[in-house]
Formats: structure tokens, C-alpha cells, sequence
């Protein structure tokens, strides 16, 4: 056979739907509803097309500074990844032997497992962060965090985490995608003089609504972030990228502001789910996890769609009873609800 058989016996991880038609409500892939900041706009609009000659900066020097007034971190502790995923994949290589382990919470983000199974090493999946213990003839040298949860929203708090990772024998990756939604972050963990083996990671897709950029960045101890270094590409985000993300972090205000909308709005939106019956997972992000009242969550996802209303639907065992749906605009939401309510009648 031509292909690895690791490869060969893949799942590969399924993206939530991106729909060719405009006419829809799109709820399904927790992208920001409201556009990056016009700084961005500016950036592409006078962007010098010579610079497209040469190779972008493979250490984003003037993005590490910024990012590292930002977060309060040396731009030495960070590193930037084409997207966030890029550096959970890196991570998997950086941090994990052959006869090691990737562990995750589950229900959690779907890509972890196929990261591991990418990697070809084992993944295991724990209820709760209490339940991860040591046992295994496999050590555990990767646990992947997301914090606020995917699916569910829920947040762990800091110091549960921190009590975690001080705990923990190998590196911590906390996932923070939807962290400037919540009312908590770990970011103090990565940036703590004492931090060994905690790493927090964040995204421009939700918050700075630039999820078409693929930009990421972690924060965490030099030679953490000096092995992602290591082993990342040549140069792995481009010049635009790099200039449209440092536009976005000097115009955070921006970003916040958007997030304030967005966290208004799911509150609203959370108390009319929970009159109509529904039971909704207490979310810190920018999506909910909702039981229906009176149907199966998957065929008012189908119903749904069929009216070019997308949410997303996970068929798991532990997943199948809900739906995720992402916060959009109060129009939005209220053309959700109307749907849902000619369900009922």
C-alpha cells in the first residue's frame, strides 16, 4: 500500500458545514457574526503587493510584541501557528513520543482524537479532570484543555486547572478559543515565572471575527514554545496573515466590544430556550449546548436546515441528546426561535 497505515484507518475530522448559499442563518461553526475591525480593511486595502516577493517573518517579531502587550507575556514565551490547530498539531509532534499518550476530556473538541490518530499514538478521553490519573501501560504526555469546553461551554475554573497541571507529568495544552467570551481565563498559568509544562493557547476566529485568517497563537515556557519552534514549517504564516492579525490585536477595543454584543445577545437567547422548556449547559463561550423540550436533537437539526438554518449536531453517545448552536445576531436568534416555535405548534 502507497498509504501509511495509520493514515489508511483514519476518521478523518468532519468541519461543520460551510453552506455555498447566502440566504442562511449560519450557526454551526462559532464564527463571530460581527465583521473584524476596519483596521483589518485598511491593512488589505493598502496592502504593498511587493512584499508578496519575498518570504513573510518566520519569527513574527512585531506580532509577538504585540500579542505580548496584550496577554502580559515576553514575546520569547510565544508562538504563532497557522490557526490554532496548527499548533495542536505541532504540539503532538513536539511533545509526545511513539509509546506515549494524547489525553483529552470527552465530549471535547472532535480534533483532538484525530490528532492522535494522525500522530499514530493512543488517545483517551476522561470524564472530568479528576478522573485523569497516571495508570496505563502508556504514559500521558499531552493533555488537551479546552477551556471553555467544545461542546458544552462549560468553564473549568482556574485554579482547578492550575491544581491540575501541578499535578500532571506531562505538558498542558488549555485551549482557550472562546477565553475573551468567559468570565475567567488560565492565561496567569502560562505566564507565571514558576510554569513548566502548561501551555495556553488562543485564536483570532472567534473573538476578532477572523476565522478565514488562520491565525493562532500560545503562550507558555521558552523551551516549551522553542520546541514548537523546532519542528514548526519554514515559514508558516504568511505576510497578509501576519499584518491583518496585528491590525486586529492594536484595535482589541473592537474586538470587545463584539463580544460584548455576542455575550448580551446568548443571555437573551439562553432565558428564551429555558421558557420554552429546553435544558441549556451553563456556556462561558460564544455557542450554547441545548437539549429540545419536546423533539430529538437531531431531527430539529434536519427540520432546521431544511430552512437554511444550520446548528450542529453530534451523533455520540454523549452528544446525541443536544445541539450546538452558535451565537449570532439578535435577527438571527429570532429567526432561530420563530422556527422552533412553529415546531411546537
Amino acid at each position: 500500500m502507497l498509504v501509511a497505515k495509520s493514515v489508511r484507518k483514519l476518521t478523518a475530522y468532519t468541519p461543520g458545514e460551510q453552506p455555498k448559499a447566502k440566504d442562511v442563518v449560519k450557526l454551526n461553526t462559532n464564527e463571530n457574526p460581527y465583521p473584524p475591525s476596519p483596521e483589518c480593511a485598511k491593512v488589505l486595502s493598502g496592502f504593498d503587493l511587493d512584499k508578496l516577493r519575498r518570504y513573510p517573518d518566520p519569527e513574527f517579531c512585531e506580532l509577538r510584541k504585540a500579542i505580548g502587550r496584550m496577554v502580559k507575556a515576553n514575546p520569547e514565551n510565544i508562538f504563532i501557528g497557522n490557526g490554532s490547530d496548527e499548533i495542536l498539531a505541532l504540539s503532538a509532534k513536539a511533545f509526545v513520543e511513539d509509546d506515549e499518550t494524547i489525553g483529552s476530556l470527552d465530549p471535547s473538541y472532535s480534533l483532538y482524537k484525530t490528532l492522535a490518530a494522525i500522530r499514530d499514538v493512543e488517545w483517551r478521553g476522561f470524564g472530568d479532570l479528576c478522573d485523569v490519573k497516571g495508570e496505563g501501560a502508556k504514559k500521558l504526555a499531552l493533555f488537551l484543555l479546552t477551556n471553555p469546553n467544545a461542546p458544552t461551554g462549560v468553564l473549568k475554573p482556574r485554579a482547578e486547572v492550575a491544581a491540575f497541571a501541578k499535578r500532571f507529568k506531562g505538558v498542558v495544552m488549555v485551549d482557550e478559543a472562546y477565553a475573551d467570551f468567559s468570565r475567567e481565563n488560565c492565561m496567569a498559568l502560562a505566564t507565571a515565572k514558576d510554569n513548566e509544562n502548561v501551555i495556553v493557547m488562543r485564536t483570532f476566529s472567534k473573538s476578532f471575527s477572523l476565522a478565514g485568517l488562520r491565525v493562532g497563537y500560545c503562550v507558555g515556557p521558552k523551551p516549551l514554545v522553542d520546541a514548537l519552534y523546532k519542528v514548526k514549517d519554514s515559514y508558516n504564516v504568511d505576510a497578509v496573515a501576519q499584518a491583518v492579525a496585528l491590525a486586529a490585536v492594536k484595535d482589541a477595543k473592537w474586538m470587545r466590544a463584539n463580544v460584548k454584543k455576542v455575550v448580551a445577545t446568548k443571555r437573551r437567547f439562553v432565558a428564551e430556550l429555558e421558557r420554552r422548556g429546553w435544558d441549556v449547559m451553563p456556556s462561558e463561550s460564544n455557542f450554547v449546548f441545548a437539549r429540545p423540550a419536546h423533539a430529538k436533537a437531531s431531527e430539529i437539526f434536519e427540520r432546521l436546515r431544511g430552512r437554511h438554518i444550520y446548528v450542529r449536531y453530534f451523533s455520540g453517545p454523549k452528544t446525541a441528546d443536544r445541539l450546538r448552536v452558535t451565537i449570532g445576531t439578535d435577527g438571527q436568534m429570532a429567526t432561530l426561535l420563530a422556527a422552533l416555535d412553529e415546531f411546537d405548534r
